[in-house]
């Protein structure tokens, strides 16, 4: 028995628009009509959809929250871009994604089972990968990479065009201005390497002879004493047969003009030194 689509009586849905089965949408929404809403979609109310926006099975979006805005660009014309949204997101009250930009890929997207929590922001451009938390103000400039099963704590903001590697861990209030490597955890203003996420390491079911490598590749790459290029042929040499090792290798190799958040000078390199090695 197909599921029943269940639409509030103050709720406009544009002509145009495509619902799938079993969305329920509730009171004051409003969906433009380009807007694809998949299955078991939920609006909780005062939701706007805007643009060509396709939303994924099982999201569910809270009030005031605003998906497929026209991107805060002022070299924005008016053309078509547009944002999609994977499957099973969470969408809390006052977030806002904006769709891309005709200079830029033109698409936004977000991935699949994300936790995206009060008053977050996408802008314009961005990739978000699959199981991204993003906690209360936190938010993304234009063009920003994140990578799977990144948390980005409260006020925690990337700047535009930098890259942020799957596992990563962003702190409170964190200003990330340069690309994080994989499983890194940066705090501060501006933000710095304070050793691997290692608590995400062991979620991600990381055995523990992997970790201890990755432990030992990343106080090789980022020692002070050597440049980085040259710290990614020494890394490579020391670990050969390490695919989580060549992972982090294949971030950073071949990209040394852009800028990396590193570890502070006159601290240890790796603050979380809980014993793995």
């Amino acid at each position: 028995m197909p599921l029943e689509t269940v639409i509030h009586p103050s709720a406009v849905i544009e002509k145009g628009a495509e619902l799938g089965a079993g969305v329920r949408i509730g009171p004051f929404c409003h969906v433009g009509p380009q807007a694809v809403i998949g299955d078991q979609v939920e609006l909780v109310s005062h939701v706007t959809i805007l643009g060509e926006t396709t939303l994924g099975q099982g999201c569910r979006v809270y009030p005031t929250a605003v998906l497929g805005g026209p991107p805060q660009d002022l070299k924005y014309k008016g053309g078509r871009t547009t944002l999609s949204v994977g499957r099973n997101c969470i969408v809390r009250e006052g977030m806002t994604i904006h769709r891309g930009t005709e200079t830029g890929r033109g698409h936004t997207a977000v991935g699949d089972d994300c936790y995206l929590m009060a008053y977050t922001h996408i802008a314009h451009d961005c990739i978000v990968g699959n199981k991204v938390t993003m906690a209360n103000y936190a938010g993304l400039g234009g063009h920003a990479e994140i990578g799977d099963a990144v948390i980005l704590s409260g006020y925690a903001a990337v700047h535009q065009f930098v890259r942020v590697g799957h596992h990563a861990f962003l702190g409170g209030y964190a200003a990330v201005v340069g690309d994080v490597i994989p499983y890194g955890m940066a705090v501060g203003d501006r933000a710095k390497l304070r050793g691997l996420n290692v608590i995400g390491m062991k979620r991600s079911g990381m055995p523990r002879s992997e970790l201890v490598q990755l432990r030992k590749a990343y106080r090789m790459l980022f020692d002070p004493d050597q440049p980085l290029a040259a710290n990614i042929g020494r890394v490579a040499a020391a670990f050969p047969g390490s695919a989580v090792v060549a992972d982090m290798l294949h971030f950073v190799e071949g990209k040394e003009k852009r800028h990396f958040t590193v570890p502070p000078r006159g601290r240890a390199i790796d603050d979380d030194d809980d014993g793995e090695d």
